[in-house]
């Protein structure tokens, strides 16, 4: 049973009022209905009640902590679960970074979802929530489903920004937040996240920071000073980023050409204006962009060499979008997007097998790529 709505697969039960319980044990409020999770694939008219487990009634809490924020008996719930698994909240925690690092994020974002309902005001839970959907909206974008990226982006933005107000302020949480805005080309919210982050730290001793926060700390200040050497918290820049997501090109165009002028050495402004130029199909120019981007700092940045092998496609100058697309994957080896491109360039190539082979890769790596299975259905069909 794999119910849309996950509070349909969970039923209540009745606590006997004559149910007597051990005295070390939690004291049950028969006055109020336990929620239990249905067994898989278990039909209603199956349920047995002298099968119910423990397991069930805590699950079915976790179920109600998730989903029914509104739920009148939550702090009840919360109070059993708590009693019963007095670590639960360390258990869960490791339970959905590891789902996270294994990419089933449907059943990590449960269990997220689960945390947040058992301690709402607990900011770690909040901060490794905002992570994980970054790291979310990251896999979906990189598999071609940009509304889907966009999504979760938002959802992220919004734990980031509670995070972020947190009392007393977290550093780390200022750390993975600039990092977020960086990818968003968001660079003066981003410089202001890692300067907050050294401020925070600043006082901290070098043996108390330890290896991992020595690194952040000259990461952040890296970052920091690159962002202002190259002028990229200018308003012209991020004007152009927000008119180009806004599919506004021509304005994005006036924007970046504008910036520049005045900085003709930051790779990721060059970038910026092929992509809007690629946008609207000037591919010609568009290419001449992006090489400028590489000639000025882009070469470790795949989505650059991506972005050039569209325009060398259009040109049907095959052999080099080939090799943008091999140096792309060289940087980014785990990138659906760049691994279905190369099945989309075998395909104008005319080589079925290899598209095939690449289309099959997706699959490897994200299962659920819809667009790569058609692909892989119209081949086989014509083969």
């Amino acid at each position: 049973m794999n119910p849309s709505n996950p509070l349909e697969s969970i039923f209540y039960i009745k606590v006997p009022e004559n149910f007597v319980s051990s005295d070390d044990a939690f004291k049950i409020d028969t006055s109020v209905e336990l929620p239990v999770q249905n067994k898989i694939n278990e039909a209603p008219g199956d349920f047995n009640p002298s099968e119910i487990t423990t397991e069930q009634i805590l699950a079915g809490i976790l179920t109600v902590l998730a989903y029914d924020k509104n739920n009148k008996n939550l702090d009840y719930y919360r109070s059993i679960l708590l009693k019963v698994k007095p670590n639960i909240k360390k258990e869960l925690c490791e339970a959905a970074i590891l789902k996270t690092k294994n990419e089933d994020y449907d059943l990590a974002e449960e269990i997220f979802l689960a945390l947040l309902g058992l301690d709402p005001e607990d900011n770690a839970i909040i901060l490794n929530m905002a992570l994980f959907l970054d790291q979310r909206a990251d896999s979906y974008r990189n598999n071609g489903l940009l509304e889907d990226a966009d999504a979760y982006d938002n959802d992220a933005r919004c734990y980031y920004e509670q995070a972020l107000n947190a009392e007393p302020a977290i550093p780390d949480a200022f750390f993975n937040a600039g990092f977020f805005y960086l990818k968003q080309h968001k660079y003066i919210e981003a410089r202001d996240s890692f300067e907050t982050y050294i401020a925070l730290t600043c006082d901290v001793a070098d043996e108390e920071l330890g290896d991992d926060g020595l690194y952040k700390k000259e990461r952040a200040q890296e970052i920091v000073n690159k962002i202002k050497a190259s002028n990229m918290d200018d308003e012209s820049f991020r004007a152009a980023y927000d008119y180009i997501s806004r599919g506004e090109e021509e304005k994005g165009l006036e924007e970046i050409r504008s910036f520049l002028q005045n900085n003709p050495k930051v790779w990721n402004a060059w970038f910026m204006l092929g992509w809007a130029l690629r946008r609207l199909e000037r591919f010609s120019d568009a290419k001449v962009a992006f090489l400028e981007s590489l000639k000025n700092g882009g070469e470790e940045n795949a989505d650059t060499y991506n972005e050039l092998s569209l325009c060398y496609v259009q040109e049907k100058n095959f052999d080099e979008a080939k090799k943008c697309l091999m140096k792309a994957l060289s940087i980014e080896p785990e990138s659906t997007k760049v691994i279905s491109n190369l099945g989309y360039l075998s395909l104008a190539m005319g080589n079925k097998e290899e598209a095939r082979k690449y289309f099959t890769a997706v699959l490897e790596f994200e299962p659920n790529d819809k667009i790569a299975a058609a692909e892989l259905l119209k081949l086989e069909s014509e083969m």
